[in-house]
Protein backbone atom coordinates (compact mmCIF):
# COMPACT_ATOMS: atom_id res chain seq x y z
CA UNK A 1 0.00 0.00 0.00
CA UNK A 2 1.34 3.41 -1.38
CA UNK A 3 0.70 6.49 0.41
CA UNK A 4 1.30 9.92 -0.97
CA UNK A 5 1.80 12.30 2.68
CA UNK A 6 -0.19 14.91 3.73
CA UNK A 7 0.43 17.96 3.31
CA UNK A 8 1.64 19.93 6.43
CA UNK A 9 0.00 23.39 7.83
CA UNK A 10 2.58 25.42 7.13
CA UNK A 11 2.57 28.61 5.20
CA UNK A 12 3.83 27.00 2.11
CA UNK A 13 2.13 23.76 2.44
CA UNK A 14 5.34 21.97 1.96
CA UNK A 15 4.78 18.03 1.14
CA UNK A 16 5.84 15.49 3.92
CA UNK A 17 8.80 14.18 2.08
CA UNK A 18 10.47 12.00 4.88
CA UNK A 19 8.82 9.62 7.59
CA UNK A 20 10.65 7.74 10.45
CA UNK A 21 8.70 4.43 11.16
CA UNK A 22 9.68 3.08 14.45
CA UNK A 23 9.24 -0.81 15.94
CA UNK A 24 6.21 -0.30 17.70
CA UNK A 25 4.20 0.86 14.69
CA UNK A 26 4.76 5.09 15.78
CA UNK A 27 4.72 6.84 12.32
CA UNK A 28 6.09 10.33 12.24
CA UNK A 29 6.00 12.72 8.91
CA UNK A 30 8.23 15.18 8.25
CA UNK A 31 10.37 17.08 5.22
CA UNK A 32 13.00 14.79 4.11
CA UNK A 33 16.85 16.08 3.63
CA UNK A 34 19.87 14.57 2.68
CA UNK A 35 20.36 11.17 0.97
CA UNK A 36 17.20 10.09 -0.91
CA UNK A 37 16.20 6.67 0.65
CA UNK A 38 15.85 4.78 3.21
CA UNK A 39 17.71 3.64 6.24
CA UNK A 40 17.31 1.40 9.01
CA UNK A 41 18.52 1.08 12.31
CA UNK A 42 18.57 1.54 16.14
CA UNK A 43 17.29 5.34 16.98
CA UNK A 44 19.21 7.45 19.82
CA UNK A 45 19.13 10.80 20.70
CA UNK A 46 22.40 13.19 21.04
CA UNK A 47 21.64 16.52 23.24
CA UNK A 48 25.13 18.30 22.35
CA UNK A 49 24.29 21.86 21.26
CA UNK A 50 27.58 21.60 18.69
CA UNK A 51 29.37 18.73 16.99
CA UNK A 52 27.22 17.40 14.78
CA UNK A 53 29.86 16.48 12.07
CA UNK A 54 31.83 14.70 14.65
CA UNK A 55 29.07 12.96 16.07
CA UNK A 56 27.78 11.51 12.66
CA UNK A 57 31.29 10.40 11.69
CA UNK A 58 32.01 9.19 15.44
CA UNK A 59 32.07 5.13 15.28
CA UNK A 60 30.08 4.65 18.31
CA UNK A 61 26.85 5.76 16.30
CA UNK A 62 27.28 2.78 13.76
CA UNK A 63 24.29 1.88 12.62
CA UNK A 64 22.08 4.05 14.74
CA UNK A 65 19.76 6.70 13.44
CA UNK A 66 20.48 10.07 15.52
CA UNK A 67 17.60 12.32 16.71
CA UNK A 68 19.51 15.80 17.74
CA UNK A 69 17.68 17.27 20.30
CA UNK A 70 19.45 20.70 19.72
CA UNK A 71 16.70 23.02 17.48
CA UNK A 72 19.19 24.71 15.60
CA UNK A 73 21.08 22.76 13.24
CA UNK A 74 23.60 23.25 10.18
CA UNK A 75 24.92 26.63 11.56
CA UNK A 76 28.18 25.80 11.40
CA UNK A 77 27.98 23.63 7.63
CA UNK A 78 30.36 20.78 7.32
CA UNK A 79 34.33 21.66 6.84
CA UNK A 80 37.79 19.01 6.51
CA UNK A 81 38.90 19.00 9.86
CA UNK A 82 35.75 17.71 12.29
CA UNK A 83 35.45 13.76 11.46
CA UNK A 84 35.82 11.84 13.86
CA UNK A 85 37.00 9.25 11.62
CA UNK A 86 37.72 8.41 7.85
CA UNK A 87 34.17 7.47 6.86
CA UNK A 88 30.69 8.06 7.98
CA UNK A 89 29.22 5.68 10.87
CA UNK A 90 25.33 6.65 11.18
CA UNK A 91 22.45 5.37 9.55
CA UNK A 92 20.48 8.65 9.82
CA UNK A 93 19.57 11.93 11.59
CA UNK A 94 16.15 13.40 12.99
CA UNK A 95 16.42 17.12 13.44
CA UNK A 96 13.74 19.69 14.48
CA UNK A 97 13.66 22.37 12.03
CA UNK A 98 14.83 23.00 8.92
CA UNK A 99 18.63 23.15 7.99
CA UNK A 100 20.00 26.84 8.96
CA UNK A 101 22.78 28.52 6.55
CA UNK A 102 26.44 27.76 7.34
CA UNK A 103 28.03 31.06 8.47
CA UNK A 104 31.25 29.77 9.53
CA UNK A 105 34.70 30.88 7.86
CA UNK A 106 35.83 27.02 7.66
CA UNK A 107 32.56 25.95 6.01
CA UNK A 108 33.05 24.15 2.67
CA UNK A 109 29.81 22.61 2.07
CA UNK A 110 26.20 22.99 3.65
CA UNK A 111 24.92 20.11 6.05
CA UNK A 112 22.41 19.36 3.36
CA UNK A 113 25.16 18.44 0.69
CA UNK A 114 27.30 16.65 2.89
CA UNK A 115 24.66 14.30 3.86
CA UNK A 116 23.55 13.50 0.13
CA UNK A 117 27.73 13.09 -0.38
CA UNK A 118 27.62 10.76 2.45
CA UNK A 119 24.37 8.99 1.66
CA UNK A 120 22.93 10.01 5.19
CA UNK A 121 19.00 9.77 4.99
CA UNK A 122 17.11 12.97 7.42
CA UNK A 123 13.97 13.92 8.30
CA UNK A 124 13.29 17.58 9.72
CA UNK A 125 9.71 18.81 11.36
CA UNK A 126 9.90 16.26 14.08
CA UNK A 127 8.91 16.66 17.88
CA UNK A 128 12.51 16.07 18.38
CA UNK A 129 12.35 16.55 22.47
CA UNK A 130 9.41 14.06 22.04
CA UNK A 131 11.11 11.66 20.62
CA UNK A 132 14.12 11.46 23.10
CA UNK A 133 11.60 11.07 26.06
CA UNK A 134 9.77 8.23 24.44
CA UNK A 135 13.81 6.66 24.19
CA UNK A 136 14.63 7.80 27.80
CA UNK A 137 11.58 6.38 28.72
CA UNK A 138 11.32 3.22 26.52
CA UNK A 139 14.90 2.75 25.27
CA UNK A 140 15.76 2.76 21.77
CA UNK A 141 14.20 0.83 19.26
CA UNK A 142 14.67 -0.05 16.06
CA UNK A 143 13.61 2.46 13.43
CA UNK A 144 13.67 2.79 9.67
CA UNK A 145 13.54 6.66 8.09
CA UNK A 146 13.09 7.46 4.63
CA UNK A 147 13.18 10.31 2.10
CA UNK A 148 11.79 10.91 -1.13
CA UNK A 149 10.84 13.84 -2.98
CA UNK A 150 7.45 12.83 -4.10
CA UNK A 151 6.14 12.32 -0.60
CA UNK A 152 5.23 8.42 -1.53
CA UNK A 153 5.94 6.02 0.73
CA UNK A 154 4.82 2.53 1.09
CA UNK A 155 4.64 2.23 5.01
CA UNK A 156 3.42 -1.28 5.31
CA UNK A 157 7.07 -2.11 3.34
CA UNK A 158 9.17 0.50 6.21
CA UNK A 159 7.15 -0.94 8.69
CA UNK A 160 8.43 -4.86 7.90
CA UNK A 161 11.94 -3.25 7.12
CA UNK A 162 11.88 -1.65 10.98
CA UNK A 163 10.50 -5.05 12.55
CA UNK A 164 13.36 -7.68 11.29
Amino acid sequence: MTKKAKKTNSKNSQIHTGVLVLENNKVFKGIGIGYQGEATGEVCFNTSLTGYQEIISDPSYAGQIINFTFPHIGNVGTNKEDHESDKIWAKGVIFNTEITSPSNYRSFLHLDGWLKKNKIVGITGLDTRSLTNFIRDKGAPKGTIAYSKTGKFNISKLTNSTIK
